[in-house]
């Protein structure tokens, strides 16, 4: 055990070096201590929210645990564990190290070296990147009250600023996948307060140079006319709003069909328009996926998962995963190469899973003859329909399969 006293003196270095804003980090090893599986201790300063904080890497033999403390009860908790079981600390600065240790006779060593490193680390919680859409001189986002005039981001707008460039950034991997100058016509479906939509055709115009024409279907008359205002605004003479459903709207020219958390059946009405246009992307992000659940519900099938589905969470995960699945193997059907992940977009929005369909060939069409290939699937769909239990699939019926 480290005596009081080498403690206070390796603290109160690192309490100085916090406010000297010289600090780099603090690693606490050769544990002796009673928690089981603990190996190491790695603490460095974060800004979270606007608010410095000690960042604690507890690493065990099978896996990494971290939270994040204000700068006294990390200093605290640091001391805690040096009393209790850490017989190394090591607390690196840019003017010096200093090594706090007990040797195997008991005695405590408290010295002094060069300084690893002559740099402070950066404070950003995550890892400083390349956004694809700044927040600088870019009006919409003023418009959307993202930013202040200046392009600074709010400070209750963090989340949606990343999420938006999350899902650009997503996009534009996906667009990448596509032969050069294929998106002419977008279609955002669902598009709200079209936050995506502006940032998805300031990229692919800004960024990428393309003239796409870029729509935003919305069922809301209020959202679309405050749209509508912000793009005439935003100086986006290729960006509309358009009132209606997204079942109603005519999407037979689009390239790029886009519909994010469509309720239930709304998500395979998108990827019927999309299917239908021969689209040459498709991306969703489904929620409620009510109408296969009901199925599920009403036939009550007994199978391998019985066990599970009759508690309801269990039930509610089964149906979403068949739903999707069902979604990708029909966009396979129609000759799309078929991808479904699931993304956090930040560390305070639930989980999403995408369900993405990009364009093999122009073959495949609705109601052209079947392939073999085609026939297996078609086989696939039934199969997996009788095993659940399920009458139809809103977007099998759309299609007419």
């Amino acid at each position: 055990m480290i005596f009081s006293e080498q403690i206070e003196q390796f603290t109160s270095a690192l309490d100085l070096s916090l406010s000297s804003k010289n600090f780099v980090k603090v690693s606490l090893g050769n544990y002796k201590g009673n928690e089981e599986a603990l190996k190491q201790i790695l603490v460095r300063q974060v800004l979270i929210k606007r608010e410095s904080k000690l960042a604690f890497t507890f690493r065990y033999k099978t896996r990494d645990v971290v939270k994040n403390l204000n700068l006294n009860e990390g200093i605290n908790l640091i001391s805690e564990y040096l009393i209790t079981g850490f017989k190394i600390g090591t607390l690196f600065t840019t003017e010096r190290d200093l090594i706090l240790e007990e040797l195997n006779n008991g005695k405590i060593v408290l010295r002094e070296t060069k300084p690893s490193t002559k740099e402070v680390p950066t404070e950003n919680h995550d890892k400083e990147k390349s956004r694809l859409i700044k927040s600088e001189s870019k009006p919409y986002f003023t418009e959307l009250k993202i930013t202040d005039t200046d392009g600074k981001v709010f400070k209750n707008a963090q989340d949606k600023f990343r999420q938006i460039n999350h899902y650009v950034e997503i996009l534009s991997s996906l667009i990448k996948e596509l032969p050069e100058g294929t998106i002419k016509k977008v279609a955002d479906m669902g598009s709200g307060k079209g936050y995506l939509t502006f940032a998805l055709y300031d990229y692919l115009h800004s960024v990428l140079k393309l003239n796409s024409e870029v729509v935003g279907v919305e069922y809301r008359q209020d959202m679309v006319d405050l749209c509508n205002s912000v793009a005439k605004k935003s100086a986006f003479d290729r960006l509309k709003f358009a009132q209606g459903t997204i079942e109603d709207y005519n999407a037979e020219t689009v390239n790029l069909l886009i519909a994010l958390h469509a309720c239930d059946t709304a998500t395979d009405d998108a990827i019927y328009k999309g299917i239908k246009a021969n689209a040459e992307l498709i991306v969703v992000a489904p929620c409620c996926h009510k109408q296969i659940r009901r199925e599920i519900e009403q036939n009550k099938v007994k199978n391998d998962v019985s066990f599970l589905t009759k508690y309801g969470i269990f039930l509610e995960r089964q149906a979403e995963m068949v739903t999707d699945g069902i979604r990708a193997l029909i966009l396979e059907y129609f000759g799309y190469k078929t991808k479904v992940f699931e993304f956090i977009s930040d560390a305070h929005t639930p989980k999403n899973v995408l369900v993405v369909g990009i364009k093999k060939s122009p073959k495949s069409s609705v109601g052209s003859q079947i392939s073999e290939e085609q026939e297996v699937i078609l086989q696939k769909i039934k199969a997996s329909k009788e095993y659940f239990g399920i009458g139809y699939h809103h977007l099998e019926r759309l299609l007419n399969l």
